[in-house]
């Protein structure tokens, strides 16, 4: 699999399934790409129509499915629910898991997650705020809520901007990572269901109305790199150039897709993403006892 994402946004088209192919179908004709290629599409214009097919075949193939609104905000998610053997048994034993097994992992997540948003700071900023120093007193469950505290140091740093404001829904800046955050979710959430695990069991968040709550767990360490990647397109761009549109998305796409430094091995967000869901899958279900979220850098 080379994990293409597609985003289609611009135009209207017509998806449909051929022999193991995606047929995109547009006006000026039609382009062919292989099922097994591809780890996401979102459709985004108003526009787009895909048969059943499509549906099913992109589900079979372990990809995720994205539909947004007219604001091009994600609505709802397809994924794959039958990519691994012991599915049914890791359900069972993911939802009893022990409140301080969940607890070690949450730990895990926030004090990495810290961590990367102090080497987004030094990277941009020069200085980290001392998260880095703040992500080592990181205890079980995050007792001391230090992802709170964390948080409030970096937003009103990493644009430069001490009047950002991360729930301003009129700052475009805000656009652009609610965007990057849902290709990360949906990787997320891919890899999760690949792993025999259920995304909406979350080992932190809880939200009865919410399917994702553990993608929403294991995507927290990957946002600072989404944050980097729209802190740079915006210092690369004038304001006016800061609203989600077709650009900006290829920019965050190109980004995303690339390969990133873990180990000392050049590694996709997907891989990093499987493996991390791999190990997590192996704590719930009692087969190791500690959780390590790769550090993933961040250059």
């Amino acid at each position: 699999m080379t994990n293409q994402i597609l985003d289609f946004s611009d135009k209207p088209a017509m998806l449909r399934s051929r022999n193991g192919l995606l047929v995109v179908c547009r006006d000026e004709g039609e382009v062919t790409i292989p099922l097994a290629d591809i780890s996401v599409i979102v459709a985004s214009h108003r526009q787009v129509v895909f048969t059943q097919a499509v549906v099913t075949d992109i589900a079979r193939n372990g990809g995720v499915l994205i539909c947004c609104n007219e604001r091009h905000h994600p609505s709802a998610m397809l994924l794959p629910l039958e990519q691994h053997y012991q599915q049914a048994e890791r359900f069972q034993k993911q939802a009893v898991a022990a409140l301080p097994v969940k607890k070690r992992i949450w730990k895990e997540i926030v004090r990495e997650k810290v961590s990367a948003q102090g080497r987004v700071l030094a990277a941009c900023r020069d200085k980290d705020a001392g998260l880095l120093v703040l992500s080592g007193r990181v205890r079980s469950g995050d007792s001391g809520n230090l992802e709170a505290v964390a948080a409030q140091r970096y937003w009103p740093k990493v644009f430069g901007d001490p009047g950002f404001r991360r729930g301003d829904a009129e700052d475009p800046r805000n656009g652009l990572l609610n965007y990057g955050y849902a290709i990360v979710r949906a990787m997320t959430a891919r890899a999760l269901c690949a792993a025999g695990l259920h995304p909406s069991l979350g080992v932190h968040h809880h939200n009865r109305a919410n399917a994702f709550c553990l993608a929403d767990d294991l995507m927290e360490p990957c946002r600072p790199l989404v944050d980097l990647v729209v802190v740079r397109w915006c210092e690369k761009n004038e304001e006016s150039d800061w609203a989600v549109g077709k650009e900006q998305k290829r920019y965050l796409l190109e980004n995303l897709s690339r390969r990133f430094r873990v180990a000392g091995e050049a590694r996709t967000l997907f891989d990093i993403l499987t493996r991390t869901a791999q190990s997590m899958a192996s704590v719930l279900t009692g087969e190791r006892r500690e959780f390590h979220y790769p550090k993933i850098d961040v250059g």
